[in-house]
């Protein structure tokens, strides 16, 4: 079963966003609702990836999405609730993603590992701005919304380790494969949105990518 990027969509993710948070957004209508959480959401990410989300005011927001202050304020009452929301959907997306693969893949370690590399390169090639504004400013957020991102990044780790000791338990991976792996592999997955200007410029296709990181990840634990 292939990665279903429209679970991962702008629209995807912030009909999420506004179902999570229907008790306190005060805008009545869903469709409206969802077509201005969508501007406002990217007008957010584009000036945090821009210019930092520490320096971004509502006001910038405002202005660079075109919705009055007081309409801002009717879907989110700070910049850290607002913060908070964006985060929130980022942990929620690696879950529906990476916790359910197809049965088949599930039975089979290395299937699996292969699986999870590929979807979660997928995943955040869908989520780009938001992966990226998680990655890069984590260190600015306040303590509660650092851990946040810092818990979707352990999220990832855990189902590659266990994937990985599965391998181990059933023969399939080496019974010395590194505890470590796991930790190791998640840089090369963040690799592909943190540098991408690098990829970029070197011609290199998402699907090459993959591959690669596979075959860098395999040749580290496999048995055979």
């Amino acid at each position: 079963m292939s990665f279903d990027a429209r679970t991962c969509s702008l629209d995807a993710l912030c009909a999420s966003m506004l179902d999570r948070h229907r008790d306190t957004i005060g805008v009545q209508k869903p469709e409206f609702a969802l077509r201005k959480l969508k501007v406002i959401v990217t007008a957010a990410l584009d000036l945090s990836n821009r210019k930092g989300f520490q320096a971004m005011s509502l006001r910038d927001l405002s202005l660079a999405s075109g919705v009055s202050m007081g309409g801002l304020y009717a879907y989110f009452d700070s910049k850290t609730t607002l913060l908070k929301m964006i985060l929130t959907e980022v942990t929620a997306a690696v879950k529906r993603s990476l916790s359910d693969p197809p049965a088949e893949v599930a039975a089979d370690p290395r299937a699996h590992l292969l699986w999870l590399i590929d979807t979660h390169v997928r995943m955040t090639e869908e989520m780009l701005p938001w992966f990226t504004f998680a990655f890069m400013e984590a260190k600015n957020f306040p303590a509660e919304e650092r851990r946040m991102a810092t818990d979707s990044e352990e999220l990832t780790e855990a189902y590659l380790a266990g994937a990985i000791a599965a391998g181990v338990r059933s023969g399939v991976f080496r019974a010395d494969t590194s505890p470590l792996l796991p930790a190791l592999i998640k840089p090369l997955l963040q690799d592909w949105y943190v540098k991408r200007a690098k990829y970029r410029r070197r011609g290199v296709k998402m699907q090459t990518y993959i591959e690669t990181v596979q075959a860098i990840s395999v040749a580290a634990c496999d048995a055979h």
